[in-house]
């Protein structure tokens, strides 16, 4: 499930990035949900850093469950020999107890169709498990990222959405289980901050995809990229009216690793996607342009997921102000290239259609 993609876009970050990641040189780095698409990503760009630092490669520990990400994501990795593959659950914290330089926690379960009909399993890894990992970082981390989401933000009321904006959230419709244990974490993330000074830094992804991404995921990219490399059509539960702000993978990467390294970042949050808004429905054309000639047919139908629409916002999009004034970080990659490398990295695979399915 590696593809040549996915190495050049792995590859690409530790070059933009230089030096600003030689701190993690000969560092212990902890890795949790490193199956899943957004930690089997940082894992091949930390597999590109220590193929430019072998003499005194970053130590790596790469946690996960499998209940989400397949194991397949990660299996190039297995004999790397900075590399220990831990299977295990960051809800419960004895199986968390060596010391790490570096914390990157993304055990989560983003998925709506996914956390909906895990909800408890989905409150104990945002709560329990972020708990556990800022215990973990009391030991003496210099940094660490804890991976909250803009579905804290809920439906909000003001779009570019900046970091002060307090959301207007359900805290009991079907997305709540997911929503509210992530406005949980980033709460003890703060208080660990405050009371510890433990270098945290929250981050909330702005509808990230890319290669790699389970196409069997239920979010909207995904699904579009599963439509097109079955021929089409492209079809929408939904008008395509609501907005979105995609981020390519590898952009999303890049931001987040200068904020682990980033001292003056600790114990804030920030927003990290692409500042451009986008409807579903362009997003969905787009796609259709980018993989046939003539486009592909987009169709609109109606779900027969009766919560498919359920508290889902109508409109999201960063103010990413504050992530820029500190890094000077923003997002190069566009819609149509992204989709379009996402498309080639899946037809690299012999049969992307047909993974091992995802637990339920």
């Amino acid at each position: 499930m590696i593809t040549d993609v996915i190495r050049e876009d792995a590859r690409g970050v530790v070059h933009s990035l230089g030096r600003l990641l030689d701190p993690l040189a000969g560092s212990r780095v902890l890795v949790t949900g490193a199956a899943g698409f957004l930690g089997a990503f940082f894992m091949d760009v930390l597999e590109a850093f220590n193929e430019r630092h072998a003499t005194n490669p970053a130590l790596v520990t790469a946690m996960d469950n499998f209940m989400v990400g397949p194991p397949e994501r990660i299996s190039h990795l297995l004999g790397r020999p900075w590399l220990t593959l831990r299977t295990a659950d960051v809800s419960r914290p004895q199986e968390i107890e060596a010391e790490y330089d570096w914390i990157i926690h993304l055990a989560s379960i983003g998925s709506p169709s996914i956390y909906r009909s895990n909800p408890l399993q989905v409150i104990a890894a945002n709560v329990q498990g972020t708990w556990n990992l800022l215990e973990a970082a009391r030991k003496g981390a210099k940094g660490m990222l804890s991976f909250s989401s803009s579905e804290v933000y809920g439906d909000p009321a003001i779009v570019p959405t900046p970091e002060d904006y307090n959301g207007n959230v359900s805290f009991t419709g079907p997305r709540a289980c997911y929503d509210e244990s992530k406005r949980l974490g980033e709460t003890l993330c703060s208080t660990y901050f405050r009371l510890h000074r433990v270098p945290v830094k929250v981050i909330r992804p702005f509808n990230v995809y890319g290669p790699g991404q389970r196409l069997d995921d239920g979010r909207i990219i995904p699904d579009l990229l599963r439509a097109a490399l079955a021929g089409g059509p492209l079809v929408l539960f939904s008008d395509g009216a609501a907005t979105r702000s995609f981020c390519y993978v590898s952009d999303f990467t890049e931001a987040c690793l200068m904020l682990l390294v980033m001292p003056e970042a600790d114990g804030e949050a920030f927003n990290v996607g692409n500042a451009e808004e986008v409807a579903i429905a362009q997003a969905a054309h787009t796609m259709a342009e980018v993989t046939a000639n003539p486009p592909l047919p987009v169709l609109f139908e109606k779900s027969a997921e009766t919560a498919y629409l359920v508290d889902n916002p109508q409109r999201r999009c960063p103010d990413l102000s504050k992530l820029h004034r500190l890094t000077g970080f923003s997002a190069r990659v566009s819609l149509k290239e992204g989709l379009g490398r996402s498309l080639a990295s899946y037809r690299e695979e012999s049969n992307p259609l047909h993974r091992p399915k995802r637990a339920s």
